[in-house]
Formats: C-alpha cells, structure tokens, sequence
C-alpha cells in the first residue's frame, strides 16, 4: 500500500470503528478548511498540509500522507461520511467547530 492512499477496503475498515455519540452537527466551514483548534493559521507546516488535503479532495481519496511525518491522514470527506465525530482529534474533523 502507498502512504496516504489506502486501498478501498482499508478506507471502509477506517468507516467502520467504534464511534463516539453525535455531540454537535458538522461545522459551518468548507471541508477544505479545518478548525483553528486543529491546524492553526500561523502553523509552519499549514500551506502543505492544506494543499495535500485539497489533492485527496480532488482526487475522492479518504486520506493523504502528512507532508512533515508521513503519517496517513483522513480527508474532512471522509470524516463527514462517518456522520458523528470519532473522538479521536482527527486534523480535519468537519463536526469541530
């Protein structure tokens, strides 16, 4: 498997974790844009980060691999599809405000 696009079977395994129970509905942002919480605007590492989730976005993968660790990373489209947050501090979580 190539880092950050995982096969389809690998992305419905992600879908399929135990959730947490729905908190709040999805932010009022764009997918594109995370919470402030998650990548702040002064990150160093943001322009890349921002540009590699848009590629994945582009292209309908479920993820990217994070420029600076090479850690794969889901897609706000993803995320959404699950339809409640995880709990987990995903980077591009659409339900954090």
């Amino acid at each position: 498997m190539v880092a950050g696009n995982l096969s389809d079977a690998a992305c419905r395994h992600v879908r399929i974790r135990r959730l947490a129970p729905v908190s709040s509905p999805p932010a009022r942002r764009s997918l594109e844009e995370p919470s402030a919480s998650r990548l702040s605007a002064d990150d160093p590492r943001r322009e890349a980060i921002l540009a590699a989730h848009r590629l994945a976005l582009a292209e309908g993968r479920c993820g990217y691999a994070d420029p600076a660790t090479g850690l794969f990373v889901l897609t706000a489209a993803a995320l959404a599809e699950r339809r409640r947050c995880c709990g987990c501090g995903c980077r591009h979580c659409p339900y954090v405000p």
